[in-house]
């Protein structure tokens, strides 16, 4: 695999560079703690809403740094853990007079960074809460969480908060929005190829020509099972399945539905796989209100695609709608 690496180990470092350098006006750099965050907060009057996790997710996490989404993002390195020293001098330096908010995807070392550099922060006084995110379907259990792995569905979380923080609400009421959406949120991936990590060199795993792999974690973690390639349109079925009756998600439901490439899936791809999801969530007696297609949570130059559905209300649906502004221009 080739890629444009220089040195491996400083490939985070220079990339959050690159983040900053791109957006002078309205993000801030601090490479100590490998953290990207907004040029104009704290805020006394908006809580703060940060996340960490590992690099490699791109656009997740630090590239949705901005107005009515995170505060701040303090990445490990590729598919590592922030440093627990990382979230505790970020809690420091977003920490506004509304408090703090967590959110982490369900894997067991983003929680133990997080629930240690938490305990350190509340002892210099700071006010912080979390929300745990667990929306795959795919996996109860894995080598990397106890429960539901955090994946593609984080997004709708941290859209809902942000928009939610920018007009005021309280801590509480955004931790119990967030786990409200979190309860309304499900996801499940797959892949037709590994990804290789800069430091490592080689692929993660590997698949045949002739070999997909069905409910991927987004760091290679094993899925459901691994079985020969199919069409594009019965791929989406299986998906569907899993994730429509988990819930489950009925006829007459509001919803949003997401096709979220994982990295190396071409947008045409993407679309296509999208426009026979609209029908076949649209069959099943669901109104799509809002839809989504794109890269939002990748792992690294992985083929695949995950897909999410979100059960919506008018509460929610207008928090997804409300502006937002990040990192990622594209006109």
């Amino acid at each position: 695999m080739k890629k444009f690496v220089n040195d491996p180990k400083q490939f985070v470092p220079e990339m959050l560079k690159g983040i900053a350098l791109a957006n002078p006006t309205t993000l801030k750099y601090v490479p100590e703690y490998n953290l990207i965050m907004r040029a104009d907060i704290p805020k006394d009057n908006k809580v703060s809403i940060m996340q960490g996790s590992g690099s490699g997710h791109e656009p997740a996490h630090v590239m949705i740094v901005g107005r009515g989404m995170l505060d701040a993002a303090c990445p490990g390195d590729v598919f590592s853990a922030p440093a627990a020293d990382y979230v505790y001098n970020t809690s420091k330096l977003v920490a506004s007079k509304k408090g703090v908010l967590h959110l982490i995807n369900n894997y067991t070392g983003d929680k133990m960074s997080f629930d240690m550099g938490k305990e350190m922060a509340e002892a210099d006084g700071i006010e912080i809460k979390i929300v745990v995110v667990n929306d795959d379907v795919a996996v109860k259990d894995s080598t990397w969480t106890v429960g539901r792995r955090g994946v593609a569905g984080n997004f709708f979380v941290i859209k809902a908060v942000g928009a939610a923080a920018e007009k005021g609400a309280s801590l509480d009421d955004l931790v119990k929005l967030g786990e409200r959406v979190v309860a309304v949120t499900r996801t499940m991936g797959m892949a037709l190829t590994g990804c290789t990590p800069p430091a490592k060199g080689t692929p993660i795993f590997t698949l045949a020509e002739d070999e997909m792999e069905m409910g991927i974690g987004i760091h290679g973690e094993p899925g459901r099972k691994r079985v020969k390639m199919a069409k594009a349109n019965a791929i989406v079925d299986e998906l569907l399945e899993a994730v429509a009756s988990d819930l489950p998600y009925k006829s007459g439901d509001d919803v949003a539905l997401m096709i979220n490439g994982m990295g190396g899936t071409p947008i045409s791809e993407l679309y296509l796989l999208y426009g026979y999801a609209h029908e076949q969530v649209t069959k099943r007696g669901m109104k799509i209100k809002r839809n989504y297609v794109g890269e939002y949570c990748t792992s690294l130059e992985m083929a695949g695609f995950s897909l999410t559905l979100v059960k919506l209300d008018p509460e929610l649906e207008g928090l997804l709608a409300a502006p937002a502004e990040i990192a990622i221009r594209t006109f």
